[in-house]
């Protein structure tokens, strides 16, 4: 590298196989390059960096020793993958991460072939890989496929039932467990190195072979199947990995994830194994090669703009607003100091959903169970059954993994489990893997569950405390991503009526009943519709289910136009409204309804006002719907206030 150009190597990769051109002895500087690249275009775009530069080694020696895109790479949840997508063809765009218009923060099928599967959701790249191995097999081909899996990633449920197949059914697949926080390895120097290239070797491979054809000519059945065993223990006893084993997967490992010297080896003679499952232990260390993400690697999983030179990140503004986050988390404290059955639970989100602050005042009522969707809500349930007061702490995004407990082992049996529903809505750079958009609809039609959604800070501490209250049966309350709106915020919530919505403004022509944090939207549309001669009544629903059925009437009897707005998909609060008004015969007099939610496709990341305006769910477009309605033009020529 010269002072006037820092990344001669990396200039040269256009494709991984230019990337295959290079010696081996070359690739220890091309990681340097890509570090230092990956570290500049994170500083202004934001995004996950600390697991991307843990796998920069990994990410560079898997593209060289393996023919992509012919072979299949699989990223499990895709944090990790900004150092796959530099080198992939997409280094000119790599600064347009997560803006409008540009690469996706995740993998992406449609954005590139070498992106075989895309997912913002982890554990699913076993499962993935699987299916791929199966149909190559099926197709009659022979090329490798490989998946790459956190540890982190390794405590979901479903990475095991995909392992528990794959080493029934035999077929080949490579997972490469990326082991760089849990410790679950033993440590990692030259003798792990030295037996993992041993037992990936084909010398060793064919001894084994050998070594089970005379155990099964000359041995009898007991016996052969001890001495199997045998071999299995012995290996496992010095390398680890005898859970893996017992799942049906070949284990090699633990090796450094870091050290070309024992990666590139272990993962030729990996490439050239021809039958079953196998497993790669790479230990690697989060934020590899910064400073100041080595010393904070869960500040910097995920971090926003940042000076490449202090690692400071971005800031809000002094006495900006608290975001809905940390509301939740101080009003469920204030809830827990006074009730000793509330607990809390995390499915290993404990900063991203506040829980964190909990777990410092409330050390013995706090529990984070991983990155298990379904096991959290279950727990949460045995808790409920027992008098304690749960509550899941789970993104609207995430709580879609665990929808068969929720009614299963919730709803069927009445318990009362509070679901905190984090981040619902749409949620800007992360784009549609992570918005919040189903919750309303797939909670709502379940018998028995109180749904809320908070309109602002306060409303929200109020759905805590109500939440708190409910012991007959389950509830859940959604809040969006971001700050709050700047209300005063009172030391606790109060519990509110169950069902019971408020009127803000009363006006004669048309009603907007709002479900969420769209409020202050239809208080802006009110504003210009007044303007147009067609003063507007304002409502606050706060309850999809049970809705406020003397609100709906009152809205229905009164106006000539009913408008509803959520930040959801089609089937949730509107469509709750809808058959309200259909079964209390309130549509039958001409009542001009419409219904503005999420439309139905997936909207790609931009600024969270762009996505909302592009929806259709902003103040203008609330204003051209009620337009639409009343059959006037967009710009309101001529309305007058309706009789």
């Amino acid at each position: 590298m010269s002072a006037e150009n820092p990344t001669p190597l990396l200039d040269l990769i256009q494709t991984p196989e230019d990337l295959r051109s290079l010696q081996d002895h070359e690739l220890k500087q091309l990681a340097e390059e890509l570090r230092q690249e990956l570290i500049a275009a994170v500083s202004v775009t934001g995004g996950h960096l600390g697991a991307g530069l843990g796998v920069v080694e990994l990410t560079i020696a898997l593209h060289h020793v393996f023919e992509t895109p012919d072979d299949r790479l699989i990223w499990d949840v895709g944090h990790q993958s900004y150092p796959h997508k530099i080198l992939t063809g997409r280094r000119d765009r790599i600064r347009t991460l997560r803006q409008a218009g540009g690469l996706s923060g995740f993998c992406k099928r449609a954005e590139s072939e070498y992106d075989t599967f895309g997912a913002g959701h982890s554990s699913t790249s076993i499962s993935a890989g699987l299916g791929m191995a199966v149909a190559r097999d099926l197709g009659g081909k022979a090329h490798n496929v490989v998946a790459v899996i956190g540890d982190g990633a390794m405590s979901a449920g479903m990475a095991y039932e995909a392992m528990n197949n794959a080493g029934a059914m035999d077929s080949r697949l490579i997972v490469i467990l990326n082991d760089n926080d849990m410790s679950i390895a033993p440590p990692v120097g030259a003798m792990s190195a030295y037996l993992a290239k041993l037992i990936s070797g084909g010398a060793y491979r064919r001894l084994r072979r050998l070594a089970k054809q005379l155990a099964h000519r000359l041995l009898p059945k007991r016996w052969e199947k001890r001495a199997a065993r045998a071999e299995e223990f012995t290996r496992g006893f010095w390398t680890g990995g005898t859970l893996f084993e017992e799942l049906g997967f070949y284990y090699v490992g633990p090796i450094d994830g870091h050290n070309f010297d024992h990666l590139l080896p272990v993962l030729r003679n990996v490439r050239a194994m021809q039958n079953g499952p196998i497993l790669v232990h790479v230990v690697t260390q989060k934020g590899k090669g910064y400073g100041p993400a080595e010393i904070s690697a869960d500040k910097f999983h995920g971090v926003g703009k940042f000076n490449v030179v202090t690692g400071a990140q971005e800031v809000s503004a002094a006495g900006a607003p608290p975001s809905f986050t940390k509301v939740f988390a101080n009003a469920l404290i204030e809830e827990a100091r006074a009730d000793e059955k509330i607990v809390a639970i995390t499915a290993a989100m404990p900063s991203g959903t506040g829980l964190d602050r909990f777990a410092e005042a409330f050390p013995n009522r706090s529990f984070d169970v991983g990155i298990a969707e379904q096991h959290a809500v279950t727990f949460a349930a045995g808790l409920a059954a027992e008098g304690f007061k749960p509550f899941a702490a789970i993104y609207s995004t995430f709580l879609q993994r665990a929808y068969d407990q929720v009614v299963h082992d919730v709803a069927v049996q009445g318990l009362p489990v509070r679901f905190a529903i984090d981040r619902a809505g749409l949620v800007g750079a992360d784009g549609p893997t992570h918005a919040g958009s189903f919750d309303v609809a797939f909670l709502s039609c379940l018998p028995g569950m109180v749904v809320m959604a908070a309109a602002d800070e306060v409303e929200l501490m109020h759905m805590v405390a109500t939440a708190a209250s409910i012991d007959d049966g389950p509830s859940a309350f959604r809040y969006p991503r971001g700050e709050g709106t700047g209300l005063v915020l009172p030391k606790r919530g109060t519990p509110l009526p169950i069902g019971k919505g408020r009127v803000l403004r009363e006006g004669s022509a048309v009603a907007l009943l709002s479900f969420g944090a769209r409020l202050s939207e239809c208080l802006e549309a009110s504003d210009q519709l007044a303007g147009f001669g067609l003063p507007t009544t304002v409502a606050n629903a706060r309850f999809a289910k049970p809705l406020d059925m003397d609100l709906l009437r009152q809205l229905a009897r009164n106006h000539e136009v009913l408008i509803t707005i959520e930040e959801g998909s089609s089937g949730g609060f509107g469509a709750q409204v809808l058959h309200a008004l259909a079964r209390e015969g309130l549509l039958d007099r001409g009542l001009k309804v419409r219904t503005l939610n999420l439309p139905d496709r997936f909207i790609e990341q931009n600024k969270p006002a762009a996505m909302y305006a592009e929806a259709g769910l902003d103040a203008a477009s609330i204003v051209a719907t009620v337009f639409t309605a009343i059959g006037k033009d967009g710009d309101g020529a001529g309305v007058v206030r309706l009789a």
